[in-house]
């Protein structure tokens, strides 16, 4: 028998008709999703359900119309997608205090759910309502599934394997900045040869880390810290064009007793098959 989610919020009935519940996606035409967003809080904004810009569309005007999103005295619960589309994070629950203009409506936020927070995970069908986040709670409450309630915080998706790597430039400073512990072991003994791809131009970079400027993860943390990570061509685009158009993804990956000039080879054979010196970032 399912586990609902009632089964773990205990509203009455007549709590339920005055909530509502919020399935947040992604921000507009954004690569980004509100999970990302989410993920690049500290963990003291994510127990304590104040990142602000992810939760509690209360605008004055949605979509064009005049009518927001949230009432006074209301109820709210805030759950984020995850990779699985029917899959959603519990990141806040609020009592909606007002409604500002334009503006997230401003919240009170219900401590007694704060040790769900980032942990409880749930299967909701949304549909196609891709233009809509917040919805009657009512629609929902006798559908939504309790999948698992996480023994920690959520702090990311765990490492799919070096072939299936492929992460826009906030997906990778946030696995590095918080340390996420398989992908920093996975990474930071092993060479390698790497892609960067501008998915606004289709330019591609192929890069190396074979160890004496470091491995694969010391490589990616100069690209984190600069964009360009000593790279002439890439130091012509603005740090900030890098931050919203570039994916890292791994085409090859050795273990740190292979000989350099393998990987090497590697790397030109790569530029030449992708073409990324005639056509993409490579100088040389």
């Amino acid at each position: 028998m399912n586990l609902l989610l009632n089964d773990i919020l205990h509203l009455t009935d007549e709590e339920i008709k005055n909530c509502k519940i919020e399935l947040n996606m992604q921000p507009g035409d954004s690569d980004e999703t509100y999970l990302d967003r989410w993920l690049t809080h500290s963990d003291i904004e994510k127990s304590t359900a104040t990142c602000k810009e992810c939760s509690f569309w209360g605008w004055g005007k949605s979509w064009g119309n005049d009518t927001p999103n949230y009432k006074p005295g209301q109820l709210a619960f805030s759950f984020l997608r995850m990779n699985n589309a029917d899959e959603w994070l519990f990141v806040s629950a609020g009592r909606i205090v007002d409604i500002p203009k334009d503006d997230y409506a401003k919240v009170e936020i219900m401590k007694k759910y704060a040790s769900l927070f980032g942990r409880l995970v749930i299967k909701c069908k949304k549909g196609n309502t891709y233009s809509r986040y917040v919805f009657n709670l009512e629609k929902y409450i006798d559908t939504c599934i309790v999948k698992e309630i996480l023994p920690t915080v959520y702090d990311g998706d765990e490492f799919p394997g070096y072939d299936k790597v492929c992460l826009s430039y906030d997906k990778l400073k946030t696995i590095i900045n918080r340390g996420k512990r398989d992908w920093i072991a996975a990474l930071e003994n092993q060479k390698a040869v790497y892609l960067l791809t501008d998915k606004e131009t289709g330019k591609l970079y192929v890069g190396s880390a074979y160890g004496e400027n470091g491995m694969l993860l010391q490589r990616w943390k100069n690209y984190i810290a600069n964009g360009h990570g000593g790279n002439v061509e890439l130091e012509n685009l603005s740090f900030e064009y890098i931050k919203k158009n570039f994916q890292y993804s791994i085409l090859e990956n050795y273990n740190s007793r292979v000989d350099k000039h393998i990987i090497l080879k590697r790397e030109s054979w790569w530029k030449k098959c992708l073409y990324s010196k005639e056509r993409g970032y490579n100088g040389n």
